[in-house]
C-alpha cells in the first residue's frame, strides 16, 4: 500500500516502504544514523590503515591518533552545530549531548580533526602534511557514509524540485526543516503528504565519492606531503558550496544572514588553492636554481 511508502523517487520509480530511523535491540532503540556513522568509522580506519602500510609509516602512532581524532572530532562537529543553532538548545542544555537524532556539522569536525592531528605530529614529531594526506582518505570515507545517516533522519534535504532525482519524504516523518515553499508544494498521495526536496545527501555523497576516487587515483603522484588534503579542500570546497546553495537547513551567519558553509568552503577553496601554488611556484624556482648551477 502506497501508506507504507516512506521515500519515493518520483522519477525514477522508485519507493522505499517501511524505513524506520531506529531499530530495537533486545528493547533499546539504536539509530540507524548512528549504525550508519560506526559503520563509516571502520571502513575509513581500514582504508587509512592500508595507506599507513601502503607508505610505510608506523601503524602505532596512527592507532593512537585515530582514537582522538573521532573523540575530538564528533565533539568537535557538534559543538560547531550547536553554536549556530543554540536557540534549539538554550531551554533545553541537555539536548546537547543528545546526538542520536543528528545535529554533527561536518566542518566543525574537520576544523577539530585538524587541530588534534597537528598537535599529535608535534609530540610525536611526525609530518603534518603526511598525516592529513592519509587521513584524508578516511575522511571522504566518513562523509560519504554520514550523507546516508541524514538519509535514514530525513534530513539534510534541500528545497523543492522535480528533476530526475526529486525525492518524496512522508510528511510526517520529516527530520529536517521545511519551508515555505517546500509546504507550498506539498504533495498529496492516496491521502498521504509529502514533501518533494532535492536529495542533496545523495549529491553531496556522490561528489565525495568521485572525490576519494581521484584522490587514490592521483596519490602515487603527487608532488608534496600535504597535496591530497589541498586538493580535497579545492574540490570538496567546490562541491559543499555549490550543495549548500540549495539546503534548506543551513547555519547562518548572525547579522549578515550567510551560509556559515558556504563561508568555510570559500577560505577552503582559497587556502588549498594557494597552497598548491605556492609549492609549484617553489619548485619551479628550486629546479630553476639547479639549472643554473650547473
Amino acid at each position: 500500500m502506497l501508506a507504507d511508502v516512506s521515500i519515493r523517487f518520483v522519477n525514477l520509480g522508485i519507493e522505499i516502504e517501511n524505513l524506520g530511523k531506529n531499530i530495537s535491540v533486545f528493547g533499546f532503540e539504536i539509530a540507524y544514523y548512528g549504525i550508519v556513522i560506526a559503520l563509516g568509522m571502520l571502513i575509513a580506519l581500514s582504508l587509512v590503515f592500508h595507506e599507513v602500510r601502503v607508505t610505510g609509516q608506523n601503524t602505532d602512532n596512527y592507532y593512537d591518533l585515530s582514537i582522538f581524532i573521532i573523540l575530538f572530532g564528533i565533539i568537535g562537529a557538534r559543538i560547531y552545530y550547536v553554536i549556530f543553532e543554540w536557540s534549539e538548545y538554550k531551554d533545553d542544555i541537555r539536548q546537547v549531548f543528545n546526538i542520536r537524532n543528528g545535529g554533527l556539522a561536518i566542518y566543525g569536525g574537520i576544523i577539530a580533526g585538524i587541530i588534534t592531528a597537528y598537535i599529535y605530529s608535534i609530540i610525536k614529531k611526525l609530518s603534518f602534511p603526511q598525516i592529513l594526506d592519509t587521513a584524508v582518505l578516511g575522511l571522504l570515507v566518513g562523509q560519504i557514509m554520514g550523507r546516508w545517516g541524514n538519509f535514514f533522519n530525513r534530513e539534510a534535504f534541500g528545497g523543492y524540485t522535480d528533476n530526475l532525482f526529486a525525492m518524496q519524504i512522508k510528511l510526517d516523518e520529516v527530520g529536517g526543516v521545511i519551508t515555505r515553499q517546500l509546504s507550498d508544494h506539498i504533495k498529496v498521495v492516496d491521502g498521504i503528504q509529502y514533501i518533494q526536496v532535492h536529495p542533496t545527501f545523495l549529491y553531496e555523497s556522490v561528489w565525495n565519492l568521485l572525490i576519494l576516487a581521484g584522490l587514490l587515483l592521483y596519490k602515487k603522484h603527487k608532488k608534496f606531503h600535504g597535496e591530497l588534503i589541498c586538493l580535497y579542500m579545492v574540490f570538496y570546497g567546490i562541491g559543499r558550496f555549490l550543495i549548500e546553495s540549495l539546503r534548506t537547513d543551513q547555519l547562518k551567519l548572525p547579522v549578515i544572514n550567510v551560509a556559515v558553509s558556504q563561508v568555510v568552503s570559500v577560505m577552503m577553496i582559497l587556502l588549498g588553492a594557494g597552497i598548491i601554488g605556492y609549492q609549484r611556484i617553489v619548485k619551479v624556482k628550486r629546479e630553476r636554481e639547479k639549472v643554473e648551477e650547473g
